[in-house]
């Protein structure tokens, strides 16, 4: 099934991929009652992470903006996947983004308008959320970041 949101990304040029698989024993999202919470996304692309290493080092802040970006839509996949149709998307209430940091890098903010920009792009005022931005040593895999989403659904 895909709705509003759907068409919205494939006129960003997006398509939502399938459900990342999870790396250990956690579920990419779960629903309570109107909530649905995703676990920490990293940024595959085809079961591979396009880029590895420190923000700041290895990877430019523009690159790891980009990657924050495939985190949400990963984000917005396995939402999908609990919820059945992203168009019951009330609101995004909260994005939780983790930057793995070189040791003077302090730009995730940055980092994480990527996620925030795809979100307000695809879901319109829906799309508007608090968010906590966090500079890390090191994220799974060597990934530079990592998106978790909390949304609200409606009709529940």
């Amino acid at each position: 099934m895909s709705g509003a949101v759907e068409a919205k990304l494939a006129e960003l040029g997006l398509t939502l991929p399938g459900v990342v698989p999870p790396l250990a024993a956690y579920q990419p999202a779960v629903q309570s009652g109107v909530y649905v919470f995703t676990a920490g996304q990293l940024p595959m692309v085809d079961g591979k992470l396009p880029l590895t290493g420190k923000v700041g080092a290895e990877v430019t802040a523009e690159e790891a903006k980009d990657l924050a970006r495939i985190c949400a839509l990963n984000a917005l996949a396995a939402v999908k996947s609990v919820a059945g149709d992203l168009d019951r998307i009330a609101r995004v209430v909260k994005v939780v983004g983790f930057v793995a940091s070189a040791s003077d890098f302090t730009g995730q903010p940055g980092v994480l308008n990527g996620a925030s920009e795809l979100l307000g792009a695809a879901l319109g005022d829906k799309g508007v959320h608090a968010r906590s931005a966090v500079g890390v040593a090191v994220l799974p895999l060597d990934a530079p970041v990592e998106v978790e989403i909390q949304v609200e659904l409606t009709g529940v």
